[in-house]
């Protein structure tokens, strides 16, 4: 290799940081200027796996608890924008890609059946939009940078979510409903941000972290945490801030469901964890009392509510989304406990929700090309019409119980350990109880694809969506056996959190 060869190779690798974010930032407005409906999905799909191949090369570049950080135009933090890249956002960065580049072969069969052909040159342009949003949120070391990467994939959300209108018109109230919440949720978020600004005189995180340092007394650093947990609590959809939720996930189009529940929700426990851990920091006695006080009791609130509310759901979708509701609080209960162990369990469930509820949401969707809804009726007996798909829910079903063998085992098993540890031994049977309702309103489903009485007669199940479903399936088992990937990046993720807080001159 000669010289310049090795000197665009360097710099290829120096600029790796900033990559996933700008291919799909470019790619998006490309599609529509091009136009050609039948090149907006190529673009999107070639965008949505390189910014998975640079994700991937992130995450086995800090696998060892080190940091990338980049500043954006060579202008040196604080006064310039960083990334900032470790273990915890790094896993974040390979799941939201790695979803939305399974989800993209998915959509080619599944899409024309929720929207129409003439908007999909739309939709896969603010599909890549949602994707530059999260990868934002999850890469970016500047706290108005992520108020302003969030609006990016909260107002594509909305649209995504509104284009389910064409086949429900109920789709545009849930639209609106998430758009009403959303809002407020970004505007306690970016109060809270703008009194932090007024208190450290920075919006840098790390810079940030060393001056709030001696001010964990101040009033207004202790107002500007309470925005920000209120704001970001509404976009996690804490328990009881979740009421958007579980219409948004039923009547949004299916592939765009898949991707935003195993995606959206955990990109904003992910900015929960960064102001908690990487910027207020455990040792702010306010931070531990509104966790140990405020989070634990509604995340054990929301596991059995929420599970409670599923089990008597008639919709397969609506199901998924008061579960979704449920999950959530075992990431915020692991989160709650204060220790390595509690926030790892919090981290791999994270992972493991993603990849078993994106398979799920899939699997309803190979279901609705042959019924007219999701309701249980309507769903009658397809399980041995639609074997393919009927073993991916199956599977995934199992994760979501938490069945050995399956990556929704690993986090409720490193939940369990963390309880223990702290001597919580009741809050250990809590969350065993808990798991067990996930048994009834995952067995009602497949009572209604098994059991129930309905027409017989194989159907067609498209390759092109059932890869990607039974793919995630198998991806359940394979994190269930093999926790390499998940629980041991996890663990770096915790340990770099409990190491300290950002710091302007760390990692370098």
């Amino acid at each position: 290799m000669d010289a310049t060869s090795a000197g665009d190779a360097m710099n290829f690798v120096d600029q790796m940081p900033v990559l996933p974010i700008l291919i799909p930032f470019m790619a998006s407005p490309l599609i529509v200027v091009i136009g050609a409906r039948k090149l907006a999905w190529p673009i999107a799909m070639l965008a949505a796996l390189a910014s998975f191949i640079c994700s991937v090369l992130l995450l086995l570049s800090v696998a060892d608890g080190s940091e990338i950080r980049y500043a954006m135009g060579g202008w040196e933090p604080p006064f310039g924008i960083e990334y900032r890249i470790d273990a915890l956002n790094a896993l974040l960065l390979v799941l939201i890609s790695g979803i939305a580049t399974i989800v993209l072969p998915y959509m080619l069969r599944s899409l024309p059946h929720h929207v129409s052909l003439k908007h999909h040159t739309l939709l896969y342009a603010v599909f890549l939009l949602a994707l530059v949003g999260l990868m934002g949120v999850s890469i970016t070391g500047d706290a108005f940078n992520i108020f302003v990467f969030l609006e990016i994939s909260s107002l594509s959300t909305y649209v995504l979510v509104a284009m389910g209108a064409e086949r429900d018109r109920r789709a545009l109230t849930a639209a609106y409903d998430y758009l009403i919440m959303g809002t407020i949720g970004a505007t306690f978020l970016v109060i809270g941000i703008g009194l932090l600004y007024m208190a450290t005189g920075t919006l840098n995180l790390g810079d940030m972290a060393d001056r709030i340092a001696g001010l964990g007394d101040n009033r207004m650093v202790q107002a500007a945490f309470a925005f920000i947990v209120v704001g970001m609590g509404l976009k996690v959809a804490i328990y009881p801030l979740h009421h958007w939720l579980p219409n948004a996930y039923t009547y949004a189009p299916t592939p765009m469901t898949a991707f935003l529940a195993a995606t959206s929700t955990k990109v904003a426990v992910y900015v929960l964890l960064r102001f908690m851990f990487s910027v207020f920091v455990p040792a702010f006695d306010f931070v531990g009392e509104t966790l140990t006080l405020i989070f634990m009791p509604f995340a054990l609130l929301a596991m059995f509510a929420a599970s409670f509310v599923a089990i008597f759901q008639n919709n397969f979708k609506r199901m998924l989304a008061y579960s979704s509701i449920a999950q959530i609080g075992y990431m915020l209960l692991g989160i709650s406990l204060l220790t390595t162990t509690g926030v790892s369990a919090a981290i791999v469930h994270l992972v493991n929700h993603g990849v078993t509820k994106a398979a799920l949401f899939m699997g309803v969707g190979l279901l609705l090309l042959h019924t007219k809804n999701s309701y249980y009726d309507q769903i009658a007996g397809m399980g041995r019409r639609m074997p393919f798909t009927g073993a991916a829910i199956i599977i995934a079903g199992l994760s979501l119980i938490g069945i050995p063998g399956t990556a929704g085992f690993v986090s409720k098993w490193v939940l369990v350990q963390g309880a223990f540890e702290q001597g919580y031994w009741w809050l250990a049977m809590l969350i065993v109880l808990s798991s067990l309702l996930a048994i009834a309103y995952v067995w009602r489903v497949v009572e209604a694809l098994y059991l129930a009485e309905g027409e017989t007669g194989h159907v067609d199940e498209p390759l092109v969506m059932v890869i990607p479903a039974m793919a995630l399936a198998l991806v359940c088992v394979w994190l269930g056996f093999d926790t390499r990937f998940t629980l041991d990046m996890a663990r770096v993720a915790a340990e770099v959190l409990f190491a300290g807080p950002f710091s302007l001159s760390g990692g370098e």
